[in-house]
This record gives structure tokens, C-alpha cells and sequence, in this order.
């Protein structure tokens, strides 16, 4: 259990280490328990999870707790996002997984209460004060479609963004550096129109007051801007490209929503960069709070494999606007 009793006394002493399950269903739903009477933070709702033994991984204490609390066994788990929270009397290291398979139907082993919740519209509180965030995390889709104007032609693509809509994106950035101005607020509008009427959100590249003026829902920045940003944008979504650990952590202590790392393979849009692979990439984001996107020369059929390396999802320029 995340906040539970076996946490350190001293606020000063190394974080507690601590697995954290994202137990999720098909229909995006994930799994609640509340803390029962008898255990700090009576009443308040936790993702479950619970200490890292000493010599003991991350992913065998997931399975090992969730085995315990819920009598469930994981068969398919993700690393994601990593949490460091300062509780009044303890710091603790969270450490979440989204579980994806298991086996056996949860049930209360701890005499907590249970509850499937959607990331849209969380009605159960009060939440554990470390895993709020997570829930702003949960709401991103897997993956991000990048527009691509400037090769198939504006009229075209929208033709293509609405079938994309249609088979179930939900998160698209506008990013077309070979408009002018006039060109590109259109663009960016007639973007934002189509993809809200498909319940998805829109950013645009680099320039908070397009994106406001578009209608759109935020901001992407570019890692010139981030690494020059003394405050977060104030919209509702802002991510940033970023290529380095400094970056990815930059993008983290301005509270952005996430961040696209890349190029993890070759690309044709930028042929002579180096590609960092698969190893590389899930080393760069380890223990990040910040959900990122695989970016460069990835296809639908990567997700699963950027899932394994810690990633939230991939953000893609060409694959997602193929059928």
C-alpha cells in the first residue's frame, strides 16, 4: 500500500522504494482501493502497490504485492512513470506500472474497498495526494499524430486526420513550419474544429498565442523554447520535443503534461541524425514523472515494444495517417 505503515521515520532518509499498480481494463477504466480503518490515511483512495523489499526488483514486488492485496497475478505490466513524494513524516519513490493482464478477478485480501474508475471523470475521494497526477497522466492517449500538410497537401490531410479521428486518435499536433502565418492559423483552426468534434485535443507547435487563437487546447514546444522558458504556458496541455535527459527533466520541473524523445530510429525526415534505440531511449526516461512519447521512424505496430522501454505511447508524423 502506497503511504502505509512500514514508511521511515526521518523525511531526510533515502526515498522508500515502492511499486505501484495501474491495474487497466480495455475500456481505459483502472482499479482504486481505499485505505481501511486502522491504517494511516484512513479513507483515502490509492493506486495499489506496496515496499520494495531490500534485493528485491521493482516488477517482482509488483507482482508480489498486487498477488497479496487483490489475490491477482500479473502477467503483463508496463514501466511508466516514476513519482518521488515528500509525505509530512516520509519521502517515497512510487514507482508505477501499468498492468494491462492478469489473471483472477480482483477482490479485497486487506479489507480495503474496490473501485474501477475512468481517468476522465474519477468520483471516488479523497485520493492519496501522490497520485493525483498520475490521473492527469492517465487521461493522455498512447499515441499522438503529427500533421503532415507539407507532404500530402492540406486538403488532403484533412481527409486523412478525419479517418484517423475516425479509427480512434485522440491527440494531434499541428506542426507545419512551411506555412506563413495567415496560412498556418487557418490550418491550425480547421484542425482544432475537426479533432473536437471527435472528442480529441489539438496543440500547436511552438507558439502559445496561435494555439490560443486557434481554438486549440495547447502547446508543443520545441527544445529551443523549453530550454528558454522560465514558466510553464498558461493552457491546458503543453508538451516539448526533447532529445536529452536535461531536456526530458527541464520539461519535468516546468510541469508540462509529457514529452516526445527522439529520434529512436532512422527517420526520412531527418536521415542523417543518430538514432538512440530502443536501450537508449528507456535509460534516458528512466524514473521520470512526466509520461513521453517515442518519437522517429516508428509505426503503430511499436507501441507495444515503447510500452516495454517505459514509454506512454509514440508520436508519429506518417504512420498515423495511414490506414
Amino acid at each position: 500500500m502506497i503511504g502505509a505503515s512500514a514508511i521511515p521515520e526521518s523525511p531526510a532518509a533515502r526515498p522508500m522504494d515502492v511499486a505501484v499498480a495501474v491495474l487497466t481494463r480495455p475500456d481505459g477504466t483502472f482499479l482504486l482501493a481505499r485505505r481501511p480503518q486502522g491504517k494511516p490515511y484512513a479513507g483515502y483512495w490509492e493506486f495499489p502497490g506496496g515496499k520494495v523489499e531490500p534485493g528485491e526488483a521493482v516488477a517482482q514486488a509488483l507482482a508480489r504485492e498486487i498477488r497479496e492485496e487483490l489475490g491477482t497475478c500479473v502477467e503483463q505490466a508496463y514501466p511508466w512513470i516514476t513519482q518521488v513524494f515528500r509525505y509530512p513524516h516520509a519521502t517515497v519513490k512510487l514507482h508505477f506500472y501499468r498492468v494491462v493482464q492478469w489473471r483472477g478477478e480482483p477482490h479485497p485480501h486487506e479489507g480495503q474497498e474496490l473501485s474501477w474508475q475512468p481517468p476522465e471523470r474519477v468520483q471516488v475521494a479523497p485520493l492519496l495526494p501522490a497520485n493525483a497526477p498520475v490521473l492527469r497522466a492517465l487521461r493522455l492517449p498512447p499515441v499522438l499524430g503529427i500533421s503532415n500538410a507539407a507532404e500530402l497537401g492540406a486538403g488532403p490531410f484533412m481527409v486523412r486526420l478525419e479517418a484517423a479521428l475516425e479509427r480512434g486518435l485522440r491527440l494531434v499536433q499541428v506542426r507545419e513550419k512551411e506555412m506563413v502565418p495567415e496560412q498556418l492559423a487557418r490550418f491550425a483552426r480547421d484542425v482544432a474544429e475537426l479533432a473536437h468534434r471527435y472528442g480529441a485535443k489539438v496543440t500547436v507547435n511552438a507558439d502559445p498565442e496561435l494555439a490560443q487563437a486557434a481554438g486549440a487546447d495547447g502547446v508543443h514546444l520545441t527544445a529551443d523554447r523549453l530550454a528558454r522558458l522560465k514558466r510553464r504556458p498558461d493552457l491546458g496541455l503543453c508538451g516539448a520535443s526533447c532529445h536529452r535527459r536535461d531536456e526530458l527533466e527541464r520539461a519535468a520541473d516546468l510541469g508540462l503534461d509529457y514529452a516526445l524523445l527522439g529520434p529512436v530510429l532512422p527517420t526520412l525526415s531527418h536521415p542523417g541524425a543518430a538514432a538512440m534505440g530502443w536501450p537508449v531511449f528507456a535509460e534516458t526516461l528512466k524514473d521520470l514523472p512526466l509520461p513521453v512519447y517515442g518519437l522517429g521512424g516508428l509505426a503503430a505496430a511499436d507501441l507495444e515494444t515503447a510500452w516495454r522501454h517505459g514509454a506512454h505511447g509514440i508520436a508519429m508524423l506518417r504512420g498515423a495517417w495511414r490506414g
